[in-house]
């Protein structure tokens, strides 16, 4: 059983990393059924299962006429992880850094107001673990990505508002990729950290226009250090290992 789960993911993942590489056009059509079971060397039940997964993801779309054709990316669901996670793989451009810079613009400021006004002292406490897991990761080569999405999810999570925390949980694979592509560059956790302290203790203040201020220049030195690594060509980084990289077997 845990054979054929594998080999079902694996499928996906090889089918998803093609789609969203370009390898069957922008919305062209993907091979029949059968070819892809011998490329693939899967059944016709691995190949059917993957494709209904990747019509959940908004990947594909089949019908008995048109066959199952790549639907265009406009169309895709940016807020799963493994998307983003092929995304990562074939290369981020600059619109779809420009995409989370827009987003975390729209959520995050209003989340940090909220903050500001709401934080419980058991808010804060989670937030400043995260900032110490942050300052211990800069000190000691520790996992910083970790801590700094602990970090921005704490604070969406004090807005207490229900709608807002349910969208962290759909924003986490998008912050994740936008922390991994910032903190490439060179010391730019260890120069972020003096920012993510000035919205912590604007939070502690309960200061919304301070928090609001705080959290504008983070996220703006964030897109400048995404910037600089997008320029730089470098290899972008996938999101935390989400999606495998293997072909089915």
């Amino acid at each position: 059983m845990m054979l054929i789960k594998n080999v079902h993911g694996n499928t996906v993942d090889y089918l998803g990393s093609a789609i969203v590489a370009g390898r069957f056009g922008a919305t062209g059509l993907m091979p029949p059924e059968p070819l892809l079971c011998e490329e693939l060397g899967v059944s016709r039940t691995v190949v059917r299962e993957s494709v209904k997964s990747l019509v959940a993801k908004g990947l594909i779309q089949t019908g008995p006429k048109v066959g199952t054709r790549v639907c265009p990316s406009s169309q895709w669901n940016w807020f799963d992880a493994e998307v983003i996670g092929w995304q990562a793989k074939a290369g981020l451009t600059e619109d779809f850094i420009r995409d989370i810079q827009d987003l975390r613009l729209i959520v995050e400021p209003a989340a940090t107001r909220l903050a500001a006004d709401r934080a419980t002292d058991d808010d804060i406490a989670a937030i400043e673990a995260a900032y110490a897991g942050m300052v211990h990761a800069v000190e000691n080569d520790g996992d910083y990505v970790r801590f700094d999405l602990r970090f921005h999810q704490g604070m969406i999570r004090a807005s207490h508002n229900r709608m807002l925390e349910k969208m962290e949980q759909a924003l986490g694979a998008l912050l994740r990729t936008s922390f991994e592509i910032s903190t490439v560059k060179k010391d730019g956790p260890r120069n972020s950290l003096p920012m993510h302290r000035a919205v912590l203790d604007a939070v502690i203040a309960h200061d919304a226009d301070l928090a609001e201020d705080a959290i504008l220049l983070l996220i703006d030195d964030a897109h400048k250090d995404m910037a600089h690594v997008l320029r730089s060509r470098r290899r972008m980084p996938t999101t935390g290992g989400t999606a495998r990289s293997r072909q089915p077997a």
